[in-house]
């Protein structure tokens, strides 16, 4: 009789315990050990903070909130490019138990509509301008129809300058009592990812799920008071503000920004001058830096780590990353918003081939498997099926959606990723496909449904279809499939792309249009996607 196949299943064990902390009270701890360490740099206005300075400034922004009447539960939505006000509000409203509400900075007036009715948001702290956007109008566009907006910030502005002044009648008594009734499973945070319904869904997670993400991320690439981490990628994102900034503050380590977005010279440019240690990115900012003219003139000497993640990560560029960044320690995470976000890592001792072919295996405190979509059963090792995750890092779920919650976190508490892996016999999971037609495009998820749904709108669209295909430089871009309106005789891609700006956000915008009479169909008459992208090649002249 031979010995059953071992399951697809892993537990990420640890020595070191869970934090039960909330998040304001692990930086008073960070703080009253390493006050006089330099805790964030802005690079672009030359602005330092020591931690203790970091907790005066959030302490005062957190009394600024009380006064204004925010009280713990309140929606507070951010929505600008990396700036320290940013970091600053995401500790201010940990600190009084609102929930910060994360805006993506290239959403539009539409989809800012959307998520500030959807959270019943209270207060928008928001940029004024930014590249081609003009924040400013766009939120007194969508102010008049959010009931629930009674408050606007602007950042650089007199209001956030009131807002911090009206924290003077706020005392330090009131602000220790409110920390004192928060719990670390007190909802905190509420990220938005887009949805295969055409609408984003609000991910809710605790004091609990981010700071425990952050602080098991720092520990697996070993930081310390000693490490300055160069952190390129958005806050909005979990890659930024809890990769980046929860790992730094519980670490007692510096976050340094490089610039409000990704610039590869900046980005370069702050690793030299503040002499980094670690340096985050998707693996499209790591080609821009390689491929930067000038790279060779960069001493890259300080930089011993880092994190790649937000999409496949090439072999060849993880190999000149570590010889030529000096990233020796470099890994690479899996994970999403709904797991606060990383599940899996690879560790500073594993060889490149595991650091390379795989998204490593589970963080500890973390439960993997891989099942069987229609069953749920475990498969042996080695056999594709879905990938699913359990532990801490679980979402409380999408807020006042129970019913898409029910659908990604069953009954026994796993997340159900609808990415389809392999696990091998150590434990190291391969992501090989999506479940769902998800589209990553240069680090950004991308939910077909959503832009269809969109483009539905078009006065010439009588039908459509997104899918991804194969690009060089993002990983994938968007492809839309229309059928025309009676009366229309062409769409171009400009003319998408034309009608589609200042409404969808830049990355959800297709490049590419293919009008046709009719989808491939399967007999029941189902799209065949599959079909579509096969097709696609010869469309677009590629192999």
């Amino acid at each position: 009789m031979t010995a059953p196949a071992h399951p697809s299943y892993t537990s990420g064990i640890s020595n070191t315990p869970l934090l039960g902390d909330t998040i304001g009270a692990n930086l008073e701890r960070t703080t009253a050990t390493h006050g006089d360490r330099e805790a964030m740099v802005d690079v672009p206005s030359g602005r330092r903070w020591t931690y203790t300075q970091l907790l005066a400034d959030v302490d005062a922004l957190a009394k600024g909130l009380m006064a204004k009447g925010v009280v713990a539960g309140d929606r507070v939505g951010i929505w600008s490019p990396n700036c320290p006000e940013w970091t600053l509000l995401q500790y201010a409203t940990a600190r009084t138990g609102a929930i910060l509400v994360n805006v993506n900075p290239a959403y539009r007036s539409h989809e800012l509509t959307y998520v500030a009715q959807q959270s019943g948001m209270r207060m928008l702290v928001s940029a004024t301008t930014h590249k081609t956007s003009d924040y400013r109008s766009m939120v007194e566009e969508v102010h008049p129809q959010v009931s629930s907006l009674t408050e606007i910030v602007y950042i650089g502005d007199s209001s956030w300058d009131d807002l911090v002044a009206a924290g003077g009648a706020v005392t330090d008594e009131e602000l220790a009592e409110r920390g004192a009734a928060l719990t670390p499973d007190d909802p905190i945070n509420i990220q938005y990812t887009s949805g295969t319904t055409g609408f984003p869904k609000g991910a809710t997670l605790s004091h609990h799920n981010i700071l425990n993400n952050g602080y098991f991320v720092g520990e697996m690439i070993a930081y310390t008071e000693q490490d300055r981490i160069c952190i390129p990628v958005p806050f909005y994102h979990c890659f930024g503000m809890v990769m980046g900034n929860l790992a730094a503050t519980s670490h007692g380590a510096c976050m340094v920004i490089p610039a409000p977005s990704f610039d590869p010279v900046a980005t370069l440019d702050a690793v030299v001058q503040e002499q980094c240690t670690s340096l985050y990115g998707v693996p499209t900012m790591f080609i821009a830096e390689l491929d930067l003219p000038t790279f060779a003139d960069y001493d890259l000497g300080s930089l011993r780590t880092g994190i790649m993640a937000g999409s496949t990560c090439p072999v060849e560029v993880m190999k000149r990353v570590v010889a030529e960044m000096n990233m020796s320690e470099v890994a690479i995470s899996y994970g999403m918003t709904e797991t606060s976000p990383v599940s899996t890592m690879t560790r500073m001792d594993d060889d490149l081939a595991r650091r390379t072919e795989t998204v490593g295996r589970s963080m500890p405190h973390i439960e993997t498997k891989v099942v069987d979509p229609v069953s749920g059963v475990p498969l042996p090792r080695g056999e594709a099926g879905e990938l699913c995750t359990r532990g801490y890092s679980v979402m409380l779920g999408y807020w006042e959606q129970p019913d898409k919650t029910a659908e990604a976190i069953d009954d026994a508490r796993w997340m159900h990723t609808g990415d389809v892996a392999t696990m091998d016999e150590h434990g190291y999971v391969n992501i090989v496909g999506r479940i769902k037609d998800l589209v990553i495009r240069g680090g950004e998820n991308v939910y077909p449904r959503e832009v269809e749904e969109f483009l539905y709108t078009h006065p010439s669209i009588a039908d459509v279809q997104v899918i991804g295909v194969p690009d060089d430089k993002y990983g994938e871009e968007l492809m839309a499939w229309v059928v025309l309106t009676a009366g229309a005789e062409s769409l171009t891609a400009q003319e998408v792309r034309d009608f589609a700006t200042g409404k969808l956000a830049h990355y959800k915008i297709p490049r590419y249009v293919h009008v046709t009479q009719e989808f491939p169909m399967t007999v029941t008459g189902k799209v065949r996607k599959i079909e579509m992208r096969e097709r696609a090649g010869e469309i677009l002249g590629r192999e």
